[in-house]
């Protein structure tokens, strides 16, 4: 087949299962209604148990693992103990970043903390490996997760790209910046190979008219991962105003089951796919 006559295939990839109940319960309505394709597994959520168990009712759904190190509570002894000036807990990504670049945290505290995350997913086939809020892209945790998907077998990891859309504020444009040094490092010491990513440059906001723009610019026959972010918000159980400022859950969720997505994925000839 002419590669221009082949379709797009598209990997639509919830992160933060096990979050909240209810952004878990969002992504396992999408899973069941085939509208996601794979779903990136927090291995330290507190209810992880029960999240895991409703995973089955979903076996057609690709799940990794969502690397943590920016929220809720570690699950090795060794981890809580670095964070004992942060109640045992997980600080803000940019607070980790500065303890792991200043030697506070060691490399080798993350590698068995990560890989206490893995063994609690291991219910089902780990088909890839990402983090909360990418902080696996700093290089020396991104050779981390190198290591530890050759480990387990996994063959699929993130490599964070930034989009560069305009307008874009001093804040994006500092974060922009600093993500696109730390993917350009790690493809020049690694040489690895990803699917090119979407959906960075509306993280937790996803709308109809981004992912217009962005499909127009696809190539027939490669395969591309969707970052999303939908689910359900429960004020009782989602209290942190900086996280409601970031995320439009419920806004993600109308636009993955909108008939106009799907008119969007039959324009350009775009077809759900899997880590395969």
């Amino acid at each position: 087949m002419m590669a221009h006559c082949q379709p797009i295939r598209l990997i639509v990839n919830s992160d933060d299962y096990g979050y909240y109940p209810s952004v878990s319960r969002g992504i396992l309505e999408l899973a069941a209604d085939n509208k996601i394709s794979a779903t990136g597994i927090l291995g330290n959520s507190p209810d992880l148990d029960h999240q895991l168990a409703r995973l089955q009712e979903v076996p057609h759904l690709d799940v990794g693992v969502h690397l943590n190190l920016s929220h809720g509570r570690p699950l090795t002894a060794a981890m809580a103990d670095k964070l004992a000036k942060h109640n045992g807990q997980f600080p803000s990504t940019y607070m980790m970043s500065l303890m792991i670049l200043t030697g506070q945290v060691g490399v080798n505290d993350i590698r068995n903390e990560w890989r206490a995350q893995i063994e609690a997913c291991r219910g089902r086939t780990i088909r890839f490996l990402n983090s909360h809020e990418h902080i696996h892209m700093l290089p020396v945790l991104f050779a981390l997760t190198l290591e530890l998907a050759q480990d387990y077998r996994v063959e699929h990891i993130r490599l964070t790209n930034p989009e560069w859309l305009l307008p874009i504020e001093l804040a994006g444009l500092v974060r922009n910046t600093v993500m696109q040094c730390l993917t350009m490092i790690n493809r020049l010491r690694f040489n690895v190979r990803t699917f090119p990513l979407l959906g960075i440059g509306q993280s937790g906001r996803l709308s109809l008219e981004y992912l217009a723009s962005r499909f127009a610019t696809l190539n027939p026959g490669w395969t591309y991962e969707l970052m999303c972010h939908p689910g359900y918000f429960d004020a009782t159980h989602i209290t942190n105003r900086k996280l409601t400022s970031y995320h439009d859950w419920e806004g993600e969720l109308r636009l993955l089951r909108s008939q106009e997505i799907q008119k969007l994925y039959q324009k350009y000839r775009i077809q759900l796919s899997h880590y395969e």
